[in-house]
């Protein structure tokens, strides 16, 4: 008669992880097995990353939950290998290939020529196979059942694409993007530009803002520490906070908005912030147009 399973015993843990995510596994398949790995009850992910994707995933677990979204929507950075003459169903090298051309003869000046059409504000058509609903279901999904799926155009921002290297029938770019880019479509539409279709063969997210230079950990160090030292990876909260705009509370106003209470009168511009007490983030906030500042997220410290 074989043992029965062990389960994990869960723990309440707060911080966040800078994970190297491995090609081949899912977001949430890296999310689960951190978090097991971790024990911690609570945990989520700052933005998917293809399967195909390596490189940085930000996990958090606990109150840094709380940040997710506001991580989910900063700038990012990428390394691609574009493979030119393909088109795949997916626009990356996990699909099918729906179309094959030859690929011209180009020179470095004739691709760097084409790079600027991708810079600032511009808008792509996010691939059929990706995570964005219609009617509550994943465009994967659809795609994956036979259907046609009609994706809308969407705006986004391109801060920077820079050419690496170009070594026929492949050409390495680097993108430093807003969120909500699909690289994908951008190796996609570049292809197109080019005359002969591309798919992303490679794909690594170099940084998150506001972590620009990540001292990432990988999967397979992680299975090998101790867990006291996987949990002394783990960032503070305050880690993804300092970066954006800051507020100093006392006492008597903490007090008053954890209770659920607004206060009038607060000189400072309208927006969004972060909240700080005794060197320590407490929650987001929000100041309206007419200086009243509100809770919008609340940490508990």
């Amino acid at each position: 008669m074989s043992k029965p399973r062990s389960r994990t015993q869960f723990r309440p843990l707060d911080g966040i992880l800078l994970f190297d995510k491995p090609a081949g596994m899912s977001s949430n398949q890296a999310l689960q097995r951190v978090r097991h790995l971790l024990r911690a009850e609570k945990g989520g992910h700052t933005g998917s990353l293809d399967p195909l994707a390596t490189g940085l995933l930000p996990l958090c677990f606990g109150e840094a939950t709380k940040i997710a979204g506001l991580l989910l929507g900063e700038d990012k950075a990428y390394d691609t290998v574009a493979r030119l003459g393909q088109r795949t169903d997916t626009d990356d090298a996990d699909g099918a290939v729906i179309e094959r051309r030859s690929v011209p003869t180009l020179s470095i000046e004739q691709i760097e020529a084409e790079l600027p059409a991708f810079h600032g504000h511009i808008q792509q058509r996010p691939p059929q196979y990706s995570a964005l609903k219609q009617g509550g279901v994943a465009n994967y999904a659809r795609a994956r059942a036979g259907e046609v799926v009609e994706v809308a155009l969407r705006d986004v921002h391109i801060m920077g694409m820079q050419l690496l290297g170009w070594d026929a029938p492949r050409l390495r770019l680097r993108v430093h993007c807003g969120s909500g880019t699909y690289i994908r479509s951008l190796v996609r539409d570049l292809g197109e530009a080019l005359g002969c279709g591309a798919h992303v063969e490679a794909l690594r997210r170099l940084w998150v803002r506001p972590f620009v230079a990540p001292d990432m950990i990988s999967l397979a160090a992680l299975e090998s520490m101790s867990e006291a030292e996987r949990e002394a990876c783990l960032l503070p909260i305050d880690e993804g906070l300092r970066h954006l705009p800051a507020i100093d509370l006392d006492q008597a106003q903490l007090a008053r908005l954890r209770l659920g209470q607004r206060i009038g009168g607060v000189d400072i511009e309208a927006g969004a912030y972060i909240g700080w007490h005794a060197a320590l983030a407490v929650g987001r906030f929000k100041v309206s147009e007419e200086g009243v500042l509100a809770v919008d997220r609340l940490f508990n410290r």
